[in-house]
């Protein structure tokens, strides 16, 4: 497609941005399925495991800032590359770790490599997740100021592609191989693969870029120039605190989800199993409808990928007709509906796949909707810096989400307190953003 000013194709950085989110995806998005293979191999407690996932969600969050900035700085190619080795070497680590023996097992000498997955997985991977997904966020916009919302869209839409691929694939790989560990292995090796040709792909356009027979909209007869926010002007407005607050509700609920809906599923359906086959607690399950289980709960995480996936460039375009405020209200009300409907649901898969298709579908959208929202009230100059610091409210609330819900399952042994904690979050996130006024624009 000719440029003007440049001859680079500017789908290229497109290509970037979904194969960066899509090592992510198969990062975060399906981390579920190992609560269950890891606590049988290391003897691990559910809060113990969800920790890891808290933990790198915190730090991927976090470190999104400072990517976002050197972004801006030094260009989006060096910070994908660095990230993308960081993270596949910390992914490919965690297989390194040896199970304790069965002796050690069985006395409950099974803490001394928890450090491990916390280090490899949450901290090493953390930091490379970070670099890699920001940067293309702030980039590919740039490239389509025609169609900021599709392009955003574009490159996060890998996030629900990577769940999609790594459910069905990790459950498959636990069941053939008996153990999680040999999944970290191969799939860290294509995690670095991808990364690699996703940071090949950004390139900056120049100043002043405008695709070919595009022009920006002229402003209003009499209307006064504008100019867009500096990052130091963004972070002063009370509305980027506001949508701080409400990036923390939907993502607490939607990590939450997305960490424990497997384990929800596979106790859910084997409650139900022993009922129907009249099997008291103790009763050992047949490994074959066991695995059967597992499957059928892995639906549920899959197809919370697939809607994921789907909704973020099929939301671009509608934010870029209509805004996204209209859209925030609707997809967060019906996200505080899904969250009192998912703990029932879990008893059987296909219910249970229905409401993860609606849980992924709201919750993708905030990926598009957010940087969204913030390119509409603050311009892209300082998108990555603007879009960094919102996008740590994901970070925190997926340390918060994980972590608490797996402690509230420990302590309540169910998933229904939980998922109500995050129902009325996303309640208030409703309130929050049907109250939202946009910062008035700067004078040139």
């Amino acid at each position: 497609m000719a440029q003007t000013g440049t001859t680079y194709p500017r789908w290229i950085p497109l290509l970037g941005g979904l194969l960066g989110s899509t090592t992510c995806g198969l990062l975060l998005y399906a981390f579920s399925v190992f609560i269950k293979p890891l606590q049988a191999q290391f003897g691990w407690t559910v809060p113990e495991v969800a920790m890891a996932y808290a933990l790198i969600c915190l730090i991927f969050g976090l470190v999104t800032f400072p990517a976002g900035r050197m972004s801006d700085k030094y260009g989006p190619k060096v910070i994908v590359l660095i990230g993308s080795l960081l993270m596949a070497f910390g992914f490919f680590m965690v297989s390194t770790i040896a199970p304790p023996t069965p002796e050690a097992l069985a006395a409950g000498n099974n803490k001394s490599q928890l450090y491990l997955l916390y280090l490899y997985y949450g901290v090493i991977c953390g930091l490379g997740g970070g670099m890699v997904y920001l940067p293309p966020i702030s980039t590919a916009p740039k490239w389509w100021p025609d169609r900021r919302g599709l392009a955003t869209g574009f490159t996060v839409v890998g996030l629900g592609l990577g769940s999609f691929i790594m459910a069905p694939l990790a459950t498959k790989m636990i069941a053939y191989y008996g153990s999680a560990l040999p999944v970290f292995k191969y799939v860290g090796i294509a995690m670095g693969i991808m990364g690699v040709i996703a940071a090949l792909c950004l390139k900056l356009p120049p100043a002043g870029y405008k695709p070919a027979g595009w022009s920006p909209p002229a402003p209003a007869a009499g209307a006064k120039a504008t100019r867009d926010y500096t990052y130091e002007e963004a972070k002063k407005t009370p509305q980027f605190w506001l949508l701080w607050v409400a990036y923390f509700c939907g993502s607490f609920a939607g990590l939450m989800v997305i960490g424990l809906i497997a384990k929800h599923g596979i106790d859910a359906m084997t409650i139900a199993y022993r009922a129907k086959e009249g099997l008291d607690a103790a009763a050992v399950i047949p490994k074959a409808s066991a695995d059967q289980i597992a499957m059928a709960a892995a639906g549920a995480p899959a197809t919370l990928a697939i809607f994921n996936a789907l909704v973020r460039i099929m939301i671009g375009p509608l934010a870029d007709k209509i805004g996204t405020k209209k859209i925030f209200i609707v997809l967060f009300s019906l996200q505080v509906i899904a969250m009192l409907v998912l703990f029932p649901a879990g008893k059987t898969a296909a219910l249970l796949a229905a409401v993860a298709g609606l849980i992924g579908w709201n919750y993708g959208a905030m990926f598009t909707l957010f940087p969204a929202t913030l390119l509409q009230y603050y311009g892209p100059s300082a998108q990555g810096s603007n879009y960094g610091l919102l996008f740590t409210a994901w970070g925190v609330a997926g340390f918060f989400g994980p972590y608490l819900g797996g402690k509230l399952q420990a302590m309540t042994a169910s998933f229904f307190v939980p998922f109500i904690v995050s129902a009325v979050l996303l309640a208030l996130a409703v309130v929050i953003i049907a109250t939202l006024k946009a910062p008035e624009q700067k004078s040139a």
